[in-house]
């Protein structure tokens, strides 16, 4: 059933190719779709198009669907097309006459925008909390290992002493940055389009303002066709968002595939979080690190994909926006579990301890020893080939002692500083104001 059928209906094997996987990713958005209807009969009753006592009736409706939502006790009717279908169709069954004056004023074109916006508003908070716990998670350890020294590499060839301090704290200090970005991605999502119609705005007198404030935004789409024109843009900024989160646990986890392996033997896990082969019994494989590390490229490459799907769109809606939400929606789910799975592991680490007392990393300490003697003022370019000229002839000789003193090193962390970054962007991004706006909004509805 379809509230916008005419008279001649479409052949079903093009209905079937037209709605897709949308029934589906449609889920995502059920409870958005309540909240931006509860706003929408709220502005209504305020210039006419409502009466109050209409109003009234629908909010405690649309309330009761939105607890059944909650409760996972809502689903799509085979024969309706898709949740903007589904809800006024129960509205209208509830109401009668009454349920049918709902879309006054609003086109499916800024209802859906609506529901992304707000299902995109709150994915992005419900991930910066969850990147927020792993980056305490990677703060507490860089302090528990900030003395257990390790390699360094650059080319994957030994360069310098490093240590896991180092190691946990600069992954840490990433998901700062990858932060910032996804508050640039919350700025952008959190504007509301509803009022656009169908992309040119309503002879209606309607307060596109008060619903802005009803839903928390934080400002309007002002113009009518931008707000259309913001569908995939606002999409594809906040899944280059998380491809920036899964960029860092992405490395991260190749960092562990590596510093598992024999040949580095740096860390270990219980047996339970590694797997073993059908026929080598002494294998241990970090298949969550590899499985991370794999998902995580996937989200990466969402941008990309989102971009060439919108490659010379014309202004205005196109179908070919709908398909941008059935990778982009899952995307946050399996961020999460990346997020999880790497809490799991690196909270259950076991880091080897004196592992560049091993004579192999003997010139990990070059760069150390042509410091020395520089201290002692011999020029750099002269220290350099000194040294060098030692480990020609198999000469050099050299000392594990290590004195980084300087913000950032390894022996002066800047752990809380990079903690205060953090609080920062977290403060910066204002959920509050959209929790209460929403929690408004609900209670009014309740009654």
């Amino acid at each position: 059933m379809k509230l916008w059928q005419k008279d001649s209906g479409a052949l079903q094997a093009v209905e079937q190719f037209t709605v897709g996987n949308d029934r589906a990713m449609d889920m995502y958005l059920a409870p958005f779709d309540v909240l931006g209807s509860m706003a929408h009969i709220t502005m209504l009753a305020t210039v006419g198009l409502l009466e109050a006592s209409e109003a009234q009736l629908l909010k405690k409706e649309l309330f009761h669907i939105y607890t059944n939502i909650e409760a996972g006790q809502f689903k799509l009717a085979d024969d309706v097309e898709d949740i903007h279908s589904q809800i006024e169709i129960l509205l209208t069954q509830a109401l009668g006459e009454v349920g049918k004056k709902i879309h006054s004023a609003r086109s499916r074109n800024d209802q859906v925008l609506v529901d992304i916006k707000l299902f995109l508003r709150h994915e992005i908070n419900n991930t910066v909390k969850a990147v927020q716990q792993f980056f305490f998670l990677l703060q507490q350890q860089s302090e528990k290992y900030k003395n257990h020294f390790l390699p360094g590499y650059t080319h994957l060839q030994l360069a310098m002493p490093s240590s896991f301090g180092l190691w946990f704290g600069a992954y840490a200090e990433s998901l700062v940055d990858d932060c910032i970005t996804l508050q640039s991605a919350y700025k952008v999502v959190n504007k509301n389009p509803l009022g656009s119609a169908a992309g040119f705005g309503s002879s209606f007198p309607i307060n596109r303002t008060l619903t802005t404030n009803l839903l928390g935004f934080d400002d309007l789409n002002y113009n009518v066709v931008y707000a259309q024109m913001g569908r995939g843009k606002a999409e594809r900024i906040t899944a280059q968002a998380l491809a920036n989160v899964a960029d860092t646990l992405a490395r991260l986890s190749m960092d562990m595939c590596l510093y598992l392996n024999q040949n580095f033997d740096f860390v270990s896990f219980p047996a339970e979080l590694t797997t073993g082969s059908s026929i080598m019994p002494h294998k241990k494989n970090p298949d969550v690190f590899e499985l991370i590390r794999s998902h995580c490229n996937r989200i990466k490459a969402l941008p990309n994909e989102m971009m060439m799907q919108t490659t010379n769109l014309p202004s205005g809606y196109h179908r070919d926006l709908q398909l941008l939400k059935e990778h982009l929606f899952p995307a946050f789910t399996m961020i999460h579990q990346c997020l999880q799975m790497a809490t799991l592991m690196l909270e259950n680490i076991h880091i080897k301890e004196n592992i560049i007392a091993d004579e192999k990393y003997r010139y990990l300490f070059s760069v150390e020893e042509v410091n020395k003697l520089v201290l002692q003022g011999v020029p750099f370019r002269e220290a350099y080939q000194q040294i060098g000229r030692l480990i020609e002839a198999g000469q050099f000789t050299y000392s594990t002692q290590l004195n980084h003193t300087h913000e950032g090193s390894m022996g002066n962390l800047c752990n809380p500083q990079i903690h205060q970054q953090m609080d920062a962007v977290m403060n910066g991004f204002g959920f509050e104001k959209a929790a209460q706006a929403i929690q408004q909004l609900l209670s009014n509805a309740k009654g």
